[in-house]
């Protein structure tokens, strides 16, 4: 599995040797490429793993996840929005390329995700499936939703107001490869969906230990702008404190951890060590 993760730039860039050399190209790769934990592809990963499913079935579509995470940054970087200045240890797109050119570069991500999603030897139906669960989780009810509650003023916002706006933000993209890898392992819908259930706790205790990070942590440190303190948003560590914040993500992931016995005929090691890691990492 950690040579899977390992060897996962050389299979988006398979990937993105197909498109056109260009400017935009450039600008695509500086962000897909640019480095990052890998954490939605290797979801998927672990779920193939865990009901002992070959982990190439899942390629096509781990890559066209994080190529549509890479959209979201790039894009929630602009000046719009965070205006952020650094990611992962870099200039963000926009200040390496400029503002028009960091819009295309995050278009042209999310548009070919779903082509790369066609390049899979799956049977349609498990495409068909598989396109519909990204193409909601990263939509008008999903993602974007998400990132709309973000940008708006809420000086009143409540922790049930933030829960929504990270669930969608956020889980939805956990959520997604889960349910993807057990669309891949032929298993039922029922047992889908509980997988996407799952997805948005882990997306949430996810982004509760970002907020964490962001006030614990220098710019340098996160390899990121604290864009959230500098905007003064409201946060889940703003509006709970510290002490509350980490007892709820601690809570979170053990909720996560404990629902993986639930699934018959899978394995849990791997995406249970993969939870883990992810509780206690430092970036």
């Amino acid at each position: 599995m950690i040579g899977r993760i390992r060897e996962f730039d050389e299979i988006l860039k398979k990937e993105t040797g197909r498109i056109t050399d260009s400017r935009l190209l450039e600008a695509m790769e500086y962000s897909l490429l640019g480095g990052g934990k890998r954490i939605r592809p290797h979801l998927l990963y672990s779920v193939l793993a865990g009901y002992g499913k070959d982990l190439s079935l899942g390629d096509p579509f781990a890559c066209a996840i994080e190529m549509v995470h890479t959209y979201s940054l790039i894009h929630d970087d602009l000046p719009a929005m965070d205006n952020d200045e650094l990611r992962r240890g870099k200039p963000t797109n926009h200040v390496r390329f400029g503002e028009a050119a960091a819009i295309l570069a995050g278009d042209a991500l999310l548009t070919y995700a779903f082509e790369v999603c066609t390049h899979s030897s799956a049977p349609a139906e498990q495409i068909v499936r598989i396109v519909n669960l990204l193409a909601h989780g990263a939509g008008p009810d999903g993602m974007v939703l998400g990132q709309v509650y973000d940008t708006l003023e809420e000086k009143d916002a409540d922790w049930a107001f933030l829960e929504r706006t990270h669930a969608l933000k956020t889980g939805q993209m956990f959520a997604v490869p889960l349910a993807a890898g057990a669309v891949l392992a032929e298993r039922s819908e029922e047992e889908i969906q509980r997988w996407y259930r799952l997805g948005i706790r882990l997306g949430l205790a996810f982004q509760v230990q970002d907020d964490l990070l962001d006030v614990r942590s220098s710019a340098e440190e996160l390899g990121k702008t604290n864009s959230d303190i500098r905007n003064n948003k409201t946060t889940g560590v703003t509006l709970l404190g510290e002490k509350r914040a980490e007892a709820l993500m601690a809570s979170l992931y053990q909720e996560c951890d404990d629902a993986l016995d639930q699934f018959g005929g899978f394995d849990p090691e791997e995406l249970r060590s993969l939870i883990a890691s992810t509780c206690i990492r430092s970036i």
